[in-house]
């Protein structure tokens, strides 16, 4: 992605994702200037002073995407790419807080792109999750109604020169929130809290990610929906990599929960192309500027051959990482993130 020269702004800036992205982008590309775009002061100042050496390249914004007014006061600086991250993402508490939840993950990606529509931007991308596809849940359920009023952004675009998109991808290891930080809590304590044995997840390391990102944004054409190819691991493997020595406690599955990660469902199949490296769920309308023979094209190098009907991608596959391959993981992790 050609990101020299652009204006970048990045909705919850301050989170994991944010700070990686920015951080990769400043070391790898020359932007014009990236506007972190977050409510958090103490974490966009304790950002701002880790990035102190560049200056005015990086920009704090404080505002709320549900502030309307403020998200478009935000894009008045000719911002070229908008990188949308923030959201509630607990599961229990989205459960437990359904109002603050559909203000904040549903009518703030509303705010986000109406935002985008009336000011000068070309590509916006938006992060989702793997909870987003056949949802259980209201954060799930939130992300979907978003993911759904960024990709028909496209139908509303008219003669606009804008491109909105989606990444959909599933647990980040280590992420905050995440099963890893909670196991290396119970690595001494004798015992690791197993919700169910059959649990799986996706694995994907933060610097995919974020690569992962950039790259959809290179080649985007507005409407779809991109899926890494993640190997996964089992939860219990998990916790034998950390400890083999802890027993297992079974706490049972939270409301809303599922067993195995999905990030392509059967209904979607029919929408899906298979690429090297990725899947893509195209766009089930129809917009002036898209079409088939045009996606083919552009995606020409990657081989794209269409899923068959009926596939359906899911954290429990023949692709599990052993537990030796967790050690490596849990080392470099730890490596990164010295306690």
């Amino acid at each position: 992605m050609k990101l020299n020269n652009k204006t970048i702004l990045v909705t919850g800036g301050t989170g994991s994702f944010g700070q990686k992205f920015v951080q990769t982008v400043l070391k790898y590309h020359s932007p014009k200037k990236i506007i972190v775009f977050s409510r958090d002061e103490l974490k966009q100042y304790e950002m701002q002073r880790r990035f102190i050496k560049y200056g005015k390249l990086l920009r704090f914004f404080i505002g709320d995407i549900r502030d309307l007014t403020r998200v478009k006061t935000a894009l008045n600086s000719h911002v070229d790419i908008v990188i949308h991250t923030a959201a509630l993402k607990q599961v229990p508490t989205a459960e437990y807080n359904p109002f603050e939840t559909i203000k904040t993950n549903v009518l703030g990606t509303q705010n986000i792109v109406e935002a985008c529509l009336a000011s000068d931007v070309t590509k916006m991308i938006a992060l989702s999750t793997d909870k987003a596809c056949a949802p259980t849940n209201l954060y799930g359920s939130s992300k979907l109604a978003a993911d759904k009023l960024v990709i028909s952004a496209n139908n509303i675009k008219g003669a606009k020169d804008i491109k909105f998109s989606i990444v959909r991808y599933g647990n980040v290891i280590g992420s905050r929130g995440s099963v890893l930080p909670l196991f290396q809590e119970y690595k001494n304590k004798g015992y690791f809290p197993i919700t169910d044995t059959r649990m799986t997840r996706f694995n994907m390391t933060l610097e995919y990610g974020v690569k992962f990102v950039i790259n959809c944004m290179d080649k985007m054409m507005g409407g779809e929906i991109f899926v890494p190819k993640l190997r996964a691991y089992k939860i219990t493997d998990l916790a034998r990599a950390i400890n083999p020595k802890n027993k297992h406690k079974i706490v049972g599955i939270r409301p809303g929960e599922k067993i195995h990660e999905e990030l392509i469902t059967a209904r979607e199949s029919g929408d899906t192309m298979d690429l090297k490296g990725e899947y893509i769920i195209l766009p089930n309308f129809t917009h002036l500027d898209w079409n088939l023979s045009d996606f083919l094209k552009i995606y020409k190098k990657y081989k794209p051959k269409k899923c068959v009907d009926g596939f359906s991608y899911t954290s429990d596959n023949k692709e599990l990482l052993k537990i030796k391959d967790l050690t490596k993981l849990i080392k470099e992790y730890n490596t990164k993130n010295p306690h």
